[in-house]
């Protein structure tokens, strides 16, 4: 346990040193949110992939791989078709035509320029879905370091939350964009390494991919379909549906697609289409597999969702288990960061109308940054929740705003302002309506219908009259 404490603060002080670095490289206020739209396709492909996987990547997507058992397979496709989107579909167009309307943030570009009248409208409404959403995100990731801090240093888990999220705060404050694309490269390279070495090492202590599959197939419950565990063809596609709507909430990240607004040229975005791709499958094939490699080596878990941590220290050396552990705190790290920064955007730049000085609006995104933090961690202690159930909430109620309005926008070009809104509006209010009223199989119903009616009112919006 020494090796993996020391690995972890070694860590911790690079993330850190990372946030000094990039103190430096902050001038004004387009620095401080895209880094001067300068990023380069490796940077921007890691950062934006590390950004979009939370904890919910190696935490949650091995527990519900270790609760499930086969139907967990979907979320590799789902998950793998949102990088596709992103890339193909989102990241050239959206760097072009930020670029050129001189936008700063997603809320921004979606609400047209100087003048439109629902540009007002626009930024405030999607400053306050951005609030409301990443402080749940936000509190899942400080949760899921508390879990992390608290298995490694044998403290309580309240502290250990607290530890965590002042790392993350620190260099946020301190670096800004290039701090959290920076470190978010390194993080994302972390987490790679991790989803390669100890998913092989599972599979071997398993005894290999025939055991792993035979465990899988005996645990399948009487009545249901192997590959969904539901009871009818009906139930089932709505659970592989509700799945694939995870994939298509991808453009609706303001997090992850400020990445794209902030990349410097069309040749980046290919060799980051390439890297970003490549890291999708690592990733998520590799938690799946663990996840199902945790069935057939452990026989109780408290909590599946530390499966990862339980197998690192059970199968691995103490200085790989320290990579490990460090490798969960990259994925929690590179999601909370980002979303700070997209956080204080929201509050210092949009709400403002990017009317407020060079200095004033440094100064504030970096006091929201601290402000929602603290919320976030307040949250985490006194309300904890499922990383999985958490995350995905967050993730839909962003997806179903910004998604849809961002598609049509460029693909086929503004879409009019009341239209706008409306789209808006409806994909954020009825994804909360359904996700706190209705369960369905994959939690379809919360996904995919707003998504659908927020797509069709954008387009709608878009047609010439």
């Amino acid at each position: 346990m020494t090796g993996v404490l020391i690995t972890l603060i070694a860590y911790q002080l690079l993330m850190l040193g990372i946030g000094w670095w990039a103190s430096h490289r902050n001038t004004n206020s387009e620095d401080f949110y895209l880094g001067g739209r300068k990023l380069g396709g490796a940077i921007a492909a890691l950062s934006a992939s590390a950004s979009s996987s939370s904890a919910w990547s190696l935490l949650g997507v091995s527990g519900a791989a270790f609760a499930w058992g086969l139907p967990a397979i979907w979320l590799i496709p789902a998950t793998l078709c949102g990088f596709v989107i992103n890339w193909y579909i989102i990241a050239p167009r959206l760097a072009r035509q930020s670029r050129s309307s001189g936008a700063l943030t997603l809320t921004e570009f979606l609400a047209g320029p100087p003048g439109d009248p629902a540009r007002k409208t626009i930024l405030r409404m999607g400053s306050g879905v951005i609030l409301f959403s990443f402080t749940f995100y936000i509190a899942a990731q400080f949760q899921a370091a508390g879990i992390t801090f608290a298995s490694v240093l044998g403290i309580g888990q309240n502290t250990a939350i607290i530890i965590g999220a002042a790392v993350v705060l620190a260099y946020v404050w301190l670096g800004g964009f290039w701090a959290a694309s920076v470190t978010d490269s390194v993080q994302g390279v972390l987490m790679a390494l991790s989803a390669l070495i100890l998913p092989a090492v599972a599979l071997h202590a398993a005894g290999g991919p025939g055991v792993v599959a035979a465990n899988l197939t005996a645990a399948n419950t009487s009545g249901s379909m192997l590959w969904t565990n539901q009871a009818t063809l009906l139930s089932g596609t709505g659970f592989v549906l509700g799945l694939l709507g995870i994939g298509l909430g991808y453009p609706g990240q303001p997090h992850v697609v400020n990445r794209f607004m902030a990349i410097k040229n069309d040749a980046a975005i290919v060799t980051g289409r390439r890297i970003a791709i490549a890291w999708a499958i690592i990733i998520y094939t590799g938690m799946v597999v663990l996840g199902w490699c945790g069935r057939v080596l452990v026989d109780t878990v408290g909590d599946g969702e530390q499966v990862l941590f339980f197998l690192a220290t059970l199968l691995l050396p103490s200085l790989l288990a320290g990579i490990m552990v460090s490798a969960i705190l990259s994925a929690i790290m590179s999601t909370a960061d980002s979303q700070l920064l997209v956080a204080a955007s929201s509050v210092s730049h949009d709400l403002t109308d990017g009317s407020a000085s060079t200095t004033s609006s440094l100064g504030n995104a970096r006091w929201v940054v601290l402000i929602i933090g603290m919320l976030a961690v307040a949250l985490a202690i006194g309300s904890p929740d499922r990383i999985f159930n958490r995350v995905l909430f967050a993730w839909q109620a962003l997806a179903a705003t910004f998604g849809p309005v961002l598609f049509i926008t460029l693909w086929r070009g503004p879409v009019k302002p009341p239209w706008r809104i409306a789209a808006m509006a409806t994909g954020f209010f009825l994804t909360l309506i359904l996700s706190w009223t209705i369960e369905s199989p994959g939690d379809w119903v919360e996904r995919l219908i707003p998504l659908g009616l927020a797509l069709l009112l954008s387009w709608l919006g878009s047609r010439p009259e």
